[in-house]
């Protein structure tokens, strides 16, 4: 059961209700994560500014993204992040396979996803620190300094919305991820 349950955008506070509404229309429909964050403005608020500063200024591609959305996902267990994530990740051109790859950290596809998962993967688990081996794997795969920097910001936005899960106990309103084996 929720601790935060869902609301409809136009149940939302009055200073919410306008992000409610556009996340809602950019998406089809008010997700659950969404309209748990609505109950506060300054939760809403914090996360449309960070997507929105990706979405501005982001240079990485869609593919890009959801794999470090599904390793971030993985990495902290949130089984919502994950379901959406393989979702949007299909969308955005991978298999089901390789959404499942890319959650168990075995990339054999792609070394720059693997380079860039990895990274996510590891700040993910040590509160933003990485090993100079895993930093030359970036470097090694030819990740700019501005797309090694740029990283964090999908790192921590991903870390924000599976934490947001975890505390608000958001139920699932996408299909589910297939399991790992």
């Amino acid at each position: 059961m929720p601790r935060i349950p869902a609301q409809t955008s136009d149940g939302a506070p009055q200073e919410s209700r306008e992000l409610a509404k556009k996340m809602e229309k950019k998406i089809g429909k008010l997700l659950n994560i969404h309209a748990g964050m609505a109950h506060s403005p300054v939760v809403i608020a914090a996360y449309d500014g960070i997507a929105g500063a990706i979405s501005k200024h982001g240079t990485f591609d869609a593919r890009t993204q959801e794999a470090i959305a599904l390793a971030v996902g993985n990495e902290d267990g949130c089984d919502y992040c994950q379901s959406a994530h393989t979702m949007s990740g299909k969308a955005a051109g991978f298999s089901e396979e390789e959404t499942k790859a890319i959650r168990a950290g075995n990339i054999d596809f792609d070394d720059r996803l693997a380079a860039i998962t990895t990274l996510a993967r590891e700040a993910a688990s040590n509160t933003g620190s990485v090993s100079e081996e895993t930093w030359q794997g970036m470097l090694d795969a030819g990740w700019t300094e501005e797309e090694r920097s740029e990283a964090f910001a999908h790192i921590a936005v991903n870390l924000y919305t599976n934490y947001f899960n975890h505390y608000a106990g958001t139920e699932l309103d996408v299909p589910a991820a297939p399991e790992l084996s």
